[in-house]
């Protein structure tokens, strides 16, 4: 069903696309595309495809995790990642089989080290570029600035990271092609407020 969603979607969201890709290439120097390796189902390390809205640096520059008013995120980057629009590549991700349209969004493998068993069986989920964690913390960076820099990855694997795989795993449960449909749908509504 992903997959043909995903079909009928590219050729409408393609023009979007270059678009963005042209602003990108003209307000900043470095690849249009952000490519990270992420934790997929089973625990396979994928690459995971976003459109750039960060100065271009070396690899090691700064803590994987953004917090609201972060300096390395480039003007029309803010734009994007206010919009979500910066997630737009991730449909190839759903083409090649490493992610679904909903599921819990894959994170860095270093997160996921401190897992107990309960919580590790969200990586038997296929990842989503939308989800229920993804909606209930959509101002993510906005909670994040909230939090002293050095406790800043702390804070997320021992307490944002948590939650958000018990509200993943909750929405599993009982998700039907109905929920997922009503989740895109509420995704869509949500970037528009």
């Amino acid at each position: 069903m992903d997959f043909v969603c995903v079909l009928i979607l590219v050729p409408f969201v393609l023009p979007v696309m270059a678009i963005i890709a042209l602003a990108i290439q003209a307000t900043s120097r470095g690849p249009v595309l952000f490519r990270q390796r992420r934790l997929g189902r089973g625990g396979t390390k994928f690459e995971l495809l976003k459109f750039r809205t960060m100065h271009h640096a070396r690899p090691t520059a700064g803590s994987g995790l953004t917090q609201r008013g972060d300096r390395r995120i480039t003007p029309i980057g803010r734009l994007l990642r206010r919009c979500k629009l910066d997630e737009l590549p991730q449909l190839f991700n759903v083409l090649r089989g490493e992610m679904s349209l909903v599921g819990p969004r894959p994170d860095l493998p270093e997160y996921f080290e401190s897992l107990d068993a309960k919580q590790r069986r969200v990586l038997s989920l296929t990842p989503g570029i939308t989800g229920a964690a993804s909606l209930k913390f959509r101002n993510e960076e906005a909670l994040l600035a909230q939090v002293d820099q050095e406790r800043l990855e702390s804070f997320y694997v021992e307490t944002l990271l948590p939650q958000k795989i018990a509200l993943d795993l909750e929405y599993a449960r009982t998700a039907t092609a109905v929920t997922d449909t009503a989740m895109v749908l509420r995704t869509a509504a949500a970037i528009f407020r």
